[in-house]
């Protein structure tokens, strides 16, 4: 494939799925998946992406308590769905991650401080997560239509993970795609000083 194709599976030509075949994911394609996202740039290397793939009907089922009623058919054909959460204690990693800050200053600080950090820095390590699928042969779809609450009663009770949102993984059906809308030209969203 040339750096043209590359261009179009990644961004031009790639759409967000709403609908998947029923072929499934396999696990180590998952985890290529983990291994490629996993060197998006974050803040001071803090890395508090954390992911759950849900692929069991019983972990599925699970989870459309929580997807607003109106995403459950999309989801449901999903082969997979990744639980993009958030750790809010990120910084217990950061001997290992980025020894040269002191973990103490960040044990501190206010939760909401540190909560910003990670939400932040997991949105910019989601972005790169559906590049890297995209890459990797596979379709996908964000969404945001769901109880986050529920998500982390469910799934991480007792934890300092909390969901941010949740990206529909597999091979896109092509069904239901909408046109795609126009984006802004670089003079109206940019400037050059």
């Amino acid at each position: 494939m040339n750096h043209q194709d590359h261009m179009k599976q990644i961004f031009t030509e790639a759409r967000t799925h709403r609908f998947f075949t029923d072929k499934a994911v396999d696990d180590s394609l998952l985890k290529s998946l983990y291994d490629v996202a996993k060197f998006a740039p974050t803040a001071s290397n803090f890395c508090p992406m954390r992911l759950v793939f849900v692929k069991s009907d019983e972990a599925k089922a699970k989870l459309m308590d929580a997807i607003a009623e109106g995403n459950r058919p999309k989801a449901a054909t999903a082969p997979v769905i990744a639980i993009v959460a958030h750790d809010l204690k990120f910084y217990d990693h950061l001997d290992r991650l980025a020894p040269h800050m002191d973990k103490a200053n960040f044990e501190q600080q206010s939760e909401e401080i540190t909560a910003r950090q990670a939400i932040q820095n997991t949105w910019l390590q989601g972005g790169y997560l559906i590049l890297a699928a995209r890459a990797l042969g596979l379709d996908c779809g964000a969404m945001a239509g769901f109880n986050q609450a529920k998500t982390n009663e469910l799934f991480f009770e007792g934890t300092s993970l909390r969901a941010s949102f949740l990206l529909s993984i597999g091979y896109g059906s092509g069904e239901n795609i909408r046109p795609r809308a126009e984006r802004l030209t670089f003079d109206e969203a940019c400037k050059i000083l």
